[in-house]
């Protein structure tokens, strides 16, 4: 089976008539520039669709027929955002609801019911990514407890999907800078003792891996020690520039500031501190640039930043590398309609774009990952 995908959290329909209009005027037009034969999804499923499909067994096999008809297939599940994804303003309310909150659990139970309906029958399991418990302000012990406890019974919900479906379902949490679970070492902290690593593990996002500066093997061998599995990789790329101070840098990094995402800046220092900022604007009014930064701005796997900006890249392939498990590739790259320096009028070929993305996937991620 081909294990690589793209995420369709780029696309802003909410509903399945909406979706499907979308997959015949993007998905379609991908596999077609691709030659792929079969192209993968990383679908994202805003909540009341969801729970739609997962109320009706006939809808969601029509569904699958659909995909089926159009050569598309749906490998994972994006479970991150509850809904309005593509709004003006999303910044902090894509972590609400959180994993305090009943409608979070609901959300992602329907979802483990929604993938095991649409998986290909050559999958040997799926996943669904979440957030990483909720931002980390307010979070309180009493709010710990409370998602541990959601997370305990969300996960016995994956357990009776997957025998059920008789393959394992599995739920990814993926960590993010500036949430309760920050990286990857506190994602392993929190999860380890909690969870059952059969049915929870984590999804790795090589943008936000790079954003907390980690070196990816040890990262990856952290997981695996601590019996936890990646159980998805998002290949995503972060924006760095080695010297935030100059002026030229400060300029091009001013241009990705835009309104509707959070992009959280980290500054490796040179004492060897990393210092925060929650947002780019905050990060060239407060941080000294004193040392490298990392933006949390997925840009284009394919194609160079402005200078002197560059991508990492690199950290998504030492990362793909260093997993020994074949696990499913998607390519995240939900930043293309607000990437700088396109006219206002000119509408953004995605098509095109994550097209190329997936290419270079193909091509510079191992044959024998994406392949399968």
């Amino acid at each position: 089976m081909n294990r690589l995908c793209y995420s369709t959290n780029v696309h802003p329909a909410e509903d399945l008539p909406g979706i499907l209009r979308q997959l015949d005027t993007c998905a379609v037009p991908i596999r077609e520039r691709t030659g792929f034969d079969r192209l993968g999804l990383g679908l994202w499923l805003a909540a009341d669709a969801a729970a739609e499909l997962a109320a009706d067994p006939s809808r969601l096999r029509r569904l699958r027929a659909e995909l089926d008809a159009r050569g598309l297939a749906v490998l994972a599940l994006n479970a991150f955002p509850y809904g309005g994804f593509h709004q003006r303003v999303v910044k902090h309310a894509v972590y609400r609801p959180d994993w305090t909150e009943p409608a979070r659990a609901r959300y992602t139970a329907d979802c483990a019911t929604v993938l095991a309906g649409l998986l290909p029958e050559d999958a040997d399991s799926g996943s669904v990514s979440t957030l990483p418990l909720g931002w980390r302000r307010p979070w309180s012990p009493a709010a710990d407890r409370a998602a541990e406890q959601a997370l305990r019974r969300t996960a016995a919900a994956f357990r009776t999907v997957s025998h059920r479906a008789g393959r394992p379902i599995r739920l990814a949490v993926e960590p993010e800078p500036g949430c309760v679970l920050d990286d990857v070492a506190d994602a392993v902290g929190w999860l380890a003792p909690r969870v059952d690593p059969e049915f929870v593990g984590l999804c790795l996002d090589t943008c936000h891996l790079a954003v907390s500066f980690a070196d990816p093997e040890r990262t990856v061998a952290a997981i695996e020690r601590a019996g936890l599995r990646v159980v998805r990789i998002q290949a995503s790329a972060a924006l760095h520039v080695d010297d935030p101070g100059d002026p030229e840098a400060r300029r091009v990094l001013a241009d990705h500031a835009e309104p509707r995402y959070l992009h959280q800046v980290r500054e490796a220092d040179p004492t060897g501190r990393v210092l925060a900022a929650d947002d780019l604007p905050e990060a060239l009014d407060r941080l000294p640039g004193r040392g490298p930064w990392r933006v949390h701005f997925h840009v284009p796997l394919h194609a160079a930043p402005p200078a002197p900006l560059r991508a990492t890249t690199e950290v998504l392939r030492r990362a793909v590398a260093a997993v020994r498990d074949r696990t499913v590739v998607e390519v995240e790259t939900y930043t293309w309609p607000v990437l700088p320096g396109r006219r206002a009028d000119a509408p953004v070929d995605i098509p095109a774009g994550i097209a190329a993305e997936l290419t270079w996937a193909e091509r510079f991620l191992t044959s024998e990952r994406v392949d399968g």
